[in-house]
């Protein structure tokens, strides 16, 4: 009787010290996995922002003022709108596209901020139309 009680004791012991070995490296996992997801749904937004921008870019008469204007509106939704800053390439003789930039640091954008010391450089969306 008092071996089955001991053998208990160890099981419970070894499933304890199992626990706390597994805990972390799947708490750390989860917390990947959702920064992760976030991050490209950032960076998708930022892509999305920047398209609009190029598209509305591709009228005739508009100036970059009401580009980056349209870009930042699209930003707002998602919260990101005063961590990036956007450029914009008006068209020239030599080269008559479009070009929007999005573009943000990771460490703002980031979840988790800078706890696992991963998210330094930035985020960047871009796209560009002809006119």
């Amino acid at each position: 009787m008092k071996r089955l009680k001991a053998r208990k004791c160890l099981k419970r012991a070894a499933v304890a010290v199992e626990m706390a070995i597994v805990t972390p490296v799947l708490l750390t996992m989860l917390f990947g996995i959702i920064e992760f997801g976030w991050l490209f749904t950032v960076r998708s937004t930022m892509v999305n922002a920047a398209r609009e921008g190029a598209r509305l870019g591709a009228l005739q008469g508009v100036s970059a003022s009401e580009i980056v204007d349209r870009t930042n509106e699209l930003l707002v939704p998602m919260h990101i709108d005063d961590n990036c800053s956007v450029s914009v390439q008006m068209p020239t003789e030599a080269a008559p596209n479009v070009t929007v930039t999005v573009t943000a640091p990771r460490s703002s954008i980031s979840l988790l901020g800078n706890f696992f010391n991963m998210t330094s450089g930035d985020i960047t969306g871009s796209a560009s139309m002809r006119r």
